[in-house]
Formats: C-alpha cells, sequence, structure tokens
C-alpha cells in the first residue's frame, strides 16, 4: 500500500477498508488450531474472510487493507491466490498487514484500537477521508455505500453497523442504545442485561463490528488510547463508550429493505453457530443467496473435477438428497442427505451421513455412520465407525458442543491409533 491514495468524486473511492483478520476464534476449537478464524473453510468453496472482501469489491471500495497475526500461514496464502487483484491504478486492491511489531514497545497486535494504531503510518500514506474498519469473520453480505452515505448526510464522526438480535442473544455482542434518529446514546460491550430497542422489549440493536469513521478522527483517539495505561486497546471496551459522550456517533441499521425484516449476519464464533450457518445454505430459499450473480462471493478454489456419484444398485447406490455437495467429490454407493459437502471430499460404499458439515479433502470409509458431525479438514474416517450415534462414546474421543454436534479433526482421529498429529490448514 505504497501507492498515494487517489481522491475521485465518489465516497467509496475515497475510503480506505481495513479488515481485522488476526483473531484466533478460540471458540471453534479445533478449527482453528492451526488456521486463523477468517480462514476457517464455510459454505463449500469459501473461507470466512471472502465475505467481507467480495463485500468491499461489490461496495466498489478499491483499497483494502487485512491485518493478519494468529496462525496466519492457511490465510495468507488463500488471499495470495484468490485475491491477487489491482486497483485501475494498477496498485494492489488487497495487501496483507501482519503484525510486524511496528511501535516502539515492539508488542504484537494487543486489541483491535492497537491493529489499527500499529499500521497508522500506512493508513496515512493512502490519505483517506473515511476508514472503514471489519471484522473478518463474519457472514453477511452488505452493500457498503449505503452506510457510507448514511455517514456523511449525518455528519457523525463515527458510524457503528447494528442489527437487530434477540435481547437473549445479545449479551454476546456489543450492545448499542439509540435515539429516535439512530443516535448511539450508550454502548456496552457484552452486558449481561442489554438494553432494548425502541418500541421492542425482546429485541436489542447489537453491533457488527463494522465502524466507519473519519480519517483525522480516527488518528486522533488511537493516538489517545495509545497513550493511556487503563486501557485493552480495544474499540468496543475502550474508544467507542466515550466517544458517546463528547462526539457524534450514528447507528446504521442493516435491513432487509425487501422483505422488512434484519438482513442474513451471522457471527459463526461457536461450533454450533458454524453448524448452523453452513445448513441453513442448503433449504430450498436460504436467506443467504449464494447464487446471487448481481452480489457474487469470490474466493479461491482449487482445480478439481466435477462431482461424481457412482453405483447404482438397491444396496450401493450413491445418492445425495437436501445437501450441498461441492466439486471434486465422489459419492460412491453412499448416501447423503442434509449436509453440505466442501471440495474433494469422498464417500464410500455403505455409508451414511446426515446433517453434516464435511471440510475439504475428507475421506470416510466404508459402512461408517456420521450425524450432527463437522469433519474437519484431511479427515480419514476409518470403515465402520460412527459418529454422532452415541453422545458418552463421542465424549471420549471428539469435542462435543452444547447442543450435541460433534467435532473431529485428524488430530483426534489419529490419537485413535498412533497418536500422531495432523495440522490441517
Amino acid at each position: 500500500m505504497e501507492a498515494q491514495y487517489r481522491f475521485k468524486t465518489n465516497p467509496q473511492s475515497r475510503t480506505l477498508a481495513l479488515v481485522l483478520a488476526g483473531g484466533r476464534g478460540s471458540r471453534l476449537h479445533g478449527l482453528t488450531d492451526w488456521r486463523a478464524k477468517p480462514a476457517v473453510h464455510f459454505g463449500g468453496k469459501y473461507r470466512l474472510i471472502d465475505f467481507a472482501l467480495s463485500n468491499c469489491l461489490n461496495s466498489g471500495i478499491s483499497r483494502v487493507g487485512v491485518l493478519t497475526q494468529y496462525m496466519s500461514h492457511s490465510l495468507n496464502q488463500h488471499i495470495q491466490q484468490g485475491w491477487r487483484l489491482t486497483s485501475p491504478d494498477g496498485s494492489p486492491m488487497i495487501e496483507l498487514l501482519p503484525a510486524q511489531q511496528r511501535t516502539s514497545e515492539h508488542c504484537w497486535y494487543t486489541g483491535t484500537a492497537n491493529a489499527i494504531y500499529q499500521n497508522i503510518d500506512i493508513i496515512r500514506n493512502h490519505n483517506p477521508e473515511y476508514v472503514l474498519i471489519l471484522a473478518g469473520d463474519h457472514i453477511y453480505k452488505m452493500d457498503y455505500r449505503e452506510m457510507l452515505d448514511e455517514h456523511i448526510r449525518s455528519e457523525a464522526d463515527l458510524t457503528i453497523g447494528a442489527i437487530e438480535t434477540d435481547i437473549a442473544e445479545a449479551k454476546q455482542f456489543g450492545v448499542l442504545a439509540v435515539s429516535a434518529d439512530n443516535r448511539v446514546t450508550e454502548f456496552t460491550e457484552k452486558p449481561a442485561r442489554p438494553s432494548h430497542m425502541p418500541g421492542k422489549t425482546d429485541k436489542a440493536l447489537a453491533s457488527m463490528g463494522i465502524y466507519i469513521f473519519n480519517s483525522k478522527f480516527l488518528y486522533d483517539q488511537l493516538a489517545n488510547d495509545h497513550q493511556r495505561i487503563d486501557t485493552q486497546n480495544d474499540f468496543g471496551k475502550n474508544i467507542i463508550p466515550e466517544l458517546i459522550i463528547t462526539n457524534k456517533v450514528m447507528a446504521h441499521q442493516f435491513h432487509d429493505k425487501e422483505f422488512d425484516r434484519p438482513a442474513y449476519w451471522r457471527d459463526v464464533g461457536t461450533l454450533d453457530a458454524f453448524w448452523k450457518a453452513n445448513l441453513e445454505l442448503i433449504g430450498v430459499v436460504p436467506q443467504l443467496n449464494l447464487y446471487d450473480k448481481e452480489w457474487p462471493i469470490r474466493s479461491f478454489t482449487s482445480q478439481s473435477p466435477p462431482a461424481k456419484f457412482v453405483f447404482d444398485s438397491v444396496d450401493r447406490c450413491g445418492t445425495a438428497v437436501n445437501s450441498m455437495i461441492c466439486d471434486g467429490c465422489i459419492i460412491s454407493g453412499a448416501h447423503i442427505s442434509n449436509s453440505l459437502l466442501h471440495t474433494n471430499v469422498v464417500a464410500n460404499e455403505g455409508t451414511t451421513i446426515k446433517e453434516s458439515v464435511i471440510l475439504p479433502d475428507c475421506s470416510i470409509g466404508e459402512h461408517c455412520k456420521l450425524k450432527r458431525v463437522i469433519l474437519d479438514r484431511f479427515c480419514k474416517v476409518p470403515a465402520g465407525m460412527m459418529i454422532g450415534y452415541s453422545a458418552t462414546q463421542d465424549k471420549k474421543y471428539f469435542h462435543v458442543s452444547e447442543d450435541g454436534v460433534v467435532l473431529v479433526t485428524p488430530k483426534m482421529l489419529d490419537a485413535l491409533d498412533s497418536g500422531q498429529h495432523y495440522r490441517a490448514a
């Protein structure tokens, strides 16, 4: 990002997007042992970060920095292979900004605000008028131009993307209290008792982790936060709550205007949320439409042949119903139902897979039975294994979520025999 930022007439061309992609995502357990959360596979052909990056591209924002830190190799590789794009002036559209201990303290990113602060010289190099800050691990399709236009019209110092959610679920997010004109009057990070929305006692307004700052205002707030000793260097915990008192902070409510309902947005931070969001995609008319040609989700995918279903006898038939089966899969006399199989999965004779999410490059042996399972990449399930049918048995060898979804990783399978460890990226 060395090229000087070029001003043009539309606001998105005067905007620099920064995607925070350094988080570990520990609540996903084994799925993030060897990869950053934004690099986790999702929806058959994608990684989580593809949604924020696709939204930037589709919104006409041509300068994007991706801030990486934890277990970033597979994430870096994915972006280099699938997002090697250039802007009209020939400069990179998307550039990786790894933690480099750029400040005098020589520390890694200590919080969301510190991650931005450590790259402030690169941001200034672009001379943007607005800075759009995004999380790299949420699932949604959003035109950032609408939020940007609203930010400009309201003459806000900061605009926060927000979505209506059930008040019981709001405890896991930052929660906004707003006035009738959407001005933020209070911001509380993961409150025990969330504030309800005006006129909706069962609903709260949750932060989506999307922020638009006026650039000069952002620089000042980052510098102030950096000078403090009583801070966690975090936007939600430290900077935003204090800004509300003295500055104009607005909320942009992310809403589906066509159906007059909250728009689709998912935080897949737990195994249950991840499993559910994947299987939502196999519905007849899913709320997240991956087949929308007007708002495509871009990604890097391997060069794989078409999916293949083989054998067609009464007791040996390769079939899939109510499922998504990606390229490179071979369904060899197995039966798949209500499941999502990523690329290059092989399911062998006599195997049944129900309500499961199978990540890329897995192989399931003959006469296996899998139900409500997440298989991590590179799993090789031995013939005859049953997973998801006995919670007591599953808990001995695998990780079972609160709702009974079973996570299986190569490391767990290998421990059944030799105790060696695989690293699946």
